[in-house]
């Protein structure tokens, strides 16, 4: 008998699927952690972080939010992959307390040991290693324990992060390994489900291109990017580093060029991957302009992070949460406007670095998109992650 996807479950259904409370949290806690930022940026607040205020902005959205959509994802992801039951109720509720608790604890531990506020926040990734290893390996899925072993370089990256703050004044190196991984982990997931759902659309509509499956350039193209990351993490201005990053940046755009992208218009679930994507070899070709001193370095690492990291992940949340609580997999007003406001956010922000003269009404513009962006995935998804809407249709059902 094939296993169920989900167990009978009588609790709160927010705490039903792991993709429900860490897209719903990790959504808001992106928006808020911006809407506290800007009056940070120009001096109008002071934060309570033993972190400087930089570091704090960096390591709430690199190891506070990505770790909550990442979290969400694999939860929902590995039942699929191993057939055994997902992990909900009391262990969900504690993964999210603990989550919850390391956003509290670093930004108030101005207030508290900084050694016990790097405890709090690092546990939670440790958790969710643990968590997912134990369900590969139960279920015999060997070949996705990559998966938990780039968690386990999240996890290292987060601690370098506390510890190279502390010590050094700022957590440059820890911010580089956070972002390599991200932007690796876009590489090898992205580029697996985007030609995947643009295929499985395309061969629906009419006779024409479709994508080209995974195989030799891929692997190649996903390698060289992971030399050229390593490069950069210890040596980003150096120019042997900026002619790897560039190579990765080409290498990248032919590969996304073999997804036929173009052929998505009509549907804005799709498009969107393809947009989001797009920002990955933007990424690398910045960064390597920057490394021959061309242009500012933040300019590349906006365009990984909320250019590649911001519209990837909310393209995979808004599909996910359609997919997995029974509606049609297609882009509502609401949804485009969502996808609208992010694409907004990171052009602005990346224009923000491109132009100094116009960064203060760039910066504002971006800060606004991006906070529209997710508290309107908040406003729009959160009753269906909540489950409101499916006890309101079984109500219906039962009238």
């Amino acid at each position: 008998m094939a296993v169920p996807r989900y167990r009978d479950y009588q609790g709160w259904s927010v705490f039903s699927a792991g993709f429900r409370p860490f897209f719903l949290a990790g959504a808001i806690q992106a928006g808020v952690a911006i809407l506290v930022w800007l009056p940070v940026f120009y001096g109008e607040l002071r934060l309570t972080s033993a972190f400087a205020p930089r570091d704090w902005h960096v390591h709430e959205m690199l190891y506070g939010y990505l770790p909550a959509v990442i979290t969400g994802f694999l939860f929902t992801a590995i039942p699929n992959w191993t057939g055994r039951l997902p992990i909900q109720g009391t262990p969900l509720v504690a993964l999210v307390a603990v989550w919850l608790a390391g956003r509290i604890a670093v930004t108030f531990s101005a207030d508290a040991t900084w050694w016990l506020a790097m405890l709090v926040d690092a546990s939670f990734l440790l958790l969710v290693a643990a968590a997912a290893a134990r369900e590969i390996v139960a279920g015999k899925n060997w070949r996705n324990l990559a998966v938990v072993a780039l968690v386990l370089v999240v996890f290292a990256g987060n601690v370098t992060f506390h510890l190279e703050a502390h010590f050094a004044g700022s957590a440059d190196y820890a911010i580089r390994i956070g972002i390599a991984v991200v932007v690796l982990l876009i590489s090898l997931i992205g580029g697996r489900i985007i030609p995947s759902f643009t295929r499985n659309w395309l061969v629906r509509q009419e006779p024409g291109r479709l994508p080209v499956p995974f195989g030799r350039f891929d692997k190649a193209t996903i390698a060289g990017s992971a030399v050229a990351l390593l490069a950069w993490i210890f040596a980003p201005d150096q120019q042997v580093t900026g002619g790897l990053l560039g190579l990765a940046g080409l290498l990248q755009l032919a590969r996304l060029s073999r997804w036929a992208g173009e052929r998505t218009f009509r549907e804005r679930l799709l498009l969107v991957l393809h947009v989001g994507y797009a920002f990955v070899p933007l990424g690398l070709l910045l960064n390597a302009a920057a490394a021959f001193d061309l242009v500012p370095a933040s300019a590349g690492i906006h365009a990984w992070m909320a250019g590649a990291a911001g519209v990837m992940t909310l393209a995979v949340m808004t599909r996910a949460s359609l997919g997995h609580t029974g509606q049609e997999l297609t882009a509502s007003v609401g949804t485009q406007a969502i996808y609208l406001a992010i694409i907004v956010a990171a052009v602005a922000r990346i224009c923000a670095v491109l132009h100094p003269a116009s960064s203060e009404i760039l910066l504002h513009i971006a800060g606004f998109a991006w906070m529209a962006a997710f508290f309107g995935f908040a406003l729009a998804y959160g009753p269906l992650l909540l489950g409101s809407r499916r006890r309101a249709a079984e109500r219906k059902a039962a009238a």
